[in-house]
């Protein structure tokens, strides 16, 4: 009896082992073309942190996100890490939101813009809320080792939101940026010096009465042909298109792709084909917020019909969320996100090993032996 228990249990666990490795195999089928899957950090001064943006410079990649107690909390910094020799080190604050006065705000969103032989620029935002925040930056000329004092931006301008800014061909760089407090309206701010002076295009108008847009992304499709991709609370990603290197811009619309009013980020690889990040979800209908989990990357050719590519997380256990993504020199993908709020991730990808697979009608396509976790197979797995 007890030799025929005993081969019992050797049968479940093998059985259970063989379908964890078929679930592993079925994932892997959507994580082809990763090189790499890190962290920033093991341990950090502050137990939360969100919102990463991420450059490369001169002397190697830097990434900067925002962290502290929480978010709002007066005590959130921005911090940076830089990569030496293939490894990060410990992500240093580079700015806070304390005032002449010795009052303390939050600091919010950084964004990281490299000048082309320049310095690296760091955006970043001080405020209560986003309703009520302004714009700073500071630069570097050593890629981040250390930074100039803060200079707040002009009134009423707060540079990039979330997303980068982005070279065109014209020698303008154009910051995606929105704004909340009377409504959320998509806008650009222009510099053709970056940074000491600046305009504004927009806010945008919209063919949907009641969308609801911000923190947008830039792609370039050349000729001065340039499109944006959004956030909402309208159940989908939104678009716009400029064909005067972003001078005049068409109404807001919805593209096919959800959004659970979150942020995304985009980029134009160099081959001209394009790249999205983002959550792949789809909210209920009496909800425009959705989870943020998992997190998705497509890609297109003419930034409308879109193929499906990777996922870079799965787990039911959110959030993976506010990712920003760049190709650095060598042709490689680098994605920055958050991980659950408790850290930061840095995922490497070679794109010519990407198999894509089409996105119809806005539904993810299915791998055969792949079924996206619940929270409860997802228990039953880790035990």
């Amino acid at each position: 009896m007890k030799s025929k228990i005993a081969l019992s249990v050797i049968v479940s666990f093998l059985f259970l082992s063989g379908v964890q490795a078929q679930k592993k195999n079925a994932l892997y089928k959507w994580r082809k073309g990763i090189i790499k899957d890190e962290f920033i950090y093991d341990k950090a001064p502050f137990p939360s942190c969100h919102s990463a943006t991420i450059a490369e410079t001169p002397t190697g990649l830097v990434y900067a996100f925002f962290g502290g107690t929480r978010e709002r909390h007066p005590d959130v910094e921005i911090y940076v890490s830089r990569q030496e020799n293939g490894q990060w080190l410990a992500p240093v604050s580079a700015a806070n939101g304390i005032q002449e006065d010795g009052k303390r705000l939050p600091t919010w969103n950084p964004v990281l813009y490299q000048v082309p032989n320049g310095d690296l620029m760091l955006f970043y935002k001080i405020g209560p809320k986003p309703s009520a925040w302004w714009g700073m930056l500071k630069r570097s000329k050593d890629g981040g080792k250390t930074w100039s004092a803060a200079e707040k931006l002009p009134n009423g301008y707060i540079g990039p939101v979330k997303n980068k800014p982005v070279l065109l061909s014209n020698g303008n760089l154009i910051c995606p940026t929105s704004t909340e407090h009377d409504g959320w309206k998509i806008h650009f701010e222009i510099t053709s010096d970056f940074g000491k002076t600046w305009r504004k295009v927009g806010p945008l108008t919209s063919e949907i009465a009641d969308m609801k847009a911000i923190q947008p992304s830039v792609l370039d499709h050349g000729n001065g042909k340039l499109q944006i991709l959004a956030r909402t609370r309208n159940w989908a990603i939104a678009e716009s298109w400029s064909y005067d290197n972003g001078e005049t811009w068409t109404p807001l619309n919805k593209t096919t792709l959800p959004n659970n009013n979150s942020g995304t980020d985009a980029v134009t690889m160099k081959n001209g084909k394009h790249v999205l990040v983002y959550n792949h979800v789809l909210p209920p209908k009496d909800n425009p917020k959705g989870a943020r989990t998992p997190l998705n990357v497509a890609v297109s050719k003419d930034g409308i019909n879109w193929d499906a590519v990777l996922i870079l997380e799965d787990s039911p256990i959110s959030q993976y969320s506010y990712p920003a993504v760049i190709q650095t020199s060598d042709g490689l993908l680098h994605f920055a996100y958050t991980w659950r709020r408790e850290k930061m991730k840095h995922v490497v990808v070679d794109p010519k090993k990407l198999k894509a697979r089409p996105i119809k009608n806005g539904i993810w396509p299915n791998v055969k032996g792949y079924t996206l976790p619940t929270l409860e197979t997802y228990k039953a797995e880790e035990e």
